[in-house]
């Protein structure tokens, strides 16, 4: 009898150590008892700043860098000298639009997020595929507009699993989601809710297994910083837990952060950063003190 209750007591014993295990392993998918999870992945030195022609996006492949601005593509060499320019770059769209935000390359092409745009709402919102070569457009995707995005601020391509994924500057419901959509069919997949969503989402880039955002959430009047964050999700995702990644407190004047991109081969990340102009609903409304234009200009940052 008291062989058979010291069994009892093991199995009761093994029963609890194993329950246990289970609720550690049930908690582990907590963001907030994972502390490592929660800090930023990387560092970031700042190496220099280039002055370029386009205040929204950036983005590298094979050593050359694409630079768009509100109306315009410029591509530039491995030394930021300009090898081509587009200041039509909305030929061959059956809707109107008049904004390009944030971009990327990937196989030498470049994806747009392209829009109608004017203070503060955006509509007729197209992935559009541009030639690296002239800079001219090739093809679009088709829009899902039940998906809710009312705005393109942004654009990524995620390599590893063959998706485009859309993020939004229109704040409320639009701002929280990234929108993905299949790379080869150009099919809507799904939208991901991001949990801690940054404010005023500029733009979007994929790295090493990560999405990272720009957020214009710093109010350049009272000289406040720009922010980098940093989710994950595959395409079963419903949710993605937003992580504050790095504080711009480098850049030359506080203003509005806009698209990023990565060398992945030599680990840099490529920011652009307006400063000196007002923004107002997204539009430029005057200068600050000191300023009779606005500049804007490429950072580049070493990634250890």
């Amino acid at each position: 009898m008291k062989r058979l209750l010291g069994v009892v007591v093991c199995l009761s014993i093994l029963i609890m150590l194993v329950g246990c295990g289970s609720k550690s392993n049930t908690s582990s998918a907590r963001p907030e008892q994972n502390e490592s999870d929660l800090l930023p992945k990387n560092e970031y030195s700042l190496q220099k700043a280039v002055r370029v022609n386009g205040r929204q996006g950036v983005c590298y492949e094979d050593g050359f860098y694409y630079v768009s601005g509100s109306t315009t593509l410029t591509k530039y060499d491995k030394n930021w000298k300009v090898v081509k320019e587009n200041d039509k770059p909305f030929v061959g769209y059956k809707k109107q639009v008049n904004h390009i935000g944030d971009i990327d390359v990937y196989n030498h092409e470049l994806y747009l997020g392209v829009e109608y745009f004017m203070d503060g709402v955006g509509k007729n919102i197209q992935i559009a595929v541009y030639d690296t070569d002239t800079l001219t457009l090739k093809r679009t995707f088709n829009f899902e507009s039940k998906s809710g995005q009312k705005e393109c601020s942004g654009i990524a391509v995620n390599p590893d699993n063959k998706t485009v994924c859309m993020c939004s500057w229109v704040g409320e419901e639009s701002g929280r989601y990234l929108y993905n959509y299949d790379l080869d069919s150009g099919k809507y997949i799904g939208k991901v809710h991001m949990q801690m969503p940054p404010q005023w989402i500029q733009g979007v880039a994929y790295y090493d297994g990560d999405y990272y955002l720009t957020a214009d959430d710093g109010d350049a009047d009272y000289k406040e910083c720009d922010h980098l964050y940093r989710t994950k999700f595959d395409k079963k995702s419903t949710f993605a837990t937003v992580v504050l990644e790095r504080t711009f407190d480098d850049v030359k004047r506080q203003g509005e952060i806009e698209g990023l991109s990565f060398d992945k081969k030599n680990n840099k990340m490529f920011l652009l950063y307006n400063r000196g102009a007002k923004i107002v609903l997204g539009m430029p409304k005057g200068f600050y003190k000191g300023y009779k234009e606005e500049i804007s200009e490429v950072y580049t940052y070493e990634i250890d």
